[in-house]
């Protein structure tokens, strides 16, 4: 998957954190991410994440 984090950003834009993967799916369907973008974040790891730092570490965990 090649999703630039700059793409992810504009997606998750004012998004609250802490957030689990359930919320950053519905946001990014909310703010019209792309299928691509959607399948990434369904294949985060279950739980919650307390930062976009931790979220862009568990992200680059799946590359």
């Amino acid at each position: 998957m090649t999703v630039s984090g700059t793409e992810l950003q504009e997606y998750l834009a004012g998004l609250d954190y802490p957030a689990s993967r359930e919320d950053l799916v519905r946001w990014g369907q909310e703010n019209g991410a792309s299928t691509e973008v959607l399948q990434m974040l369904r294949a985060l790891p279950a739980g919650e994440f307390s930062s976009p730092t931790e979220l862009g570490q568990a992200l680059s965990g799946l590359a």
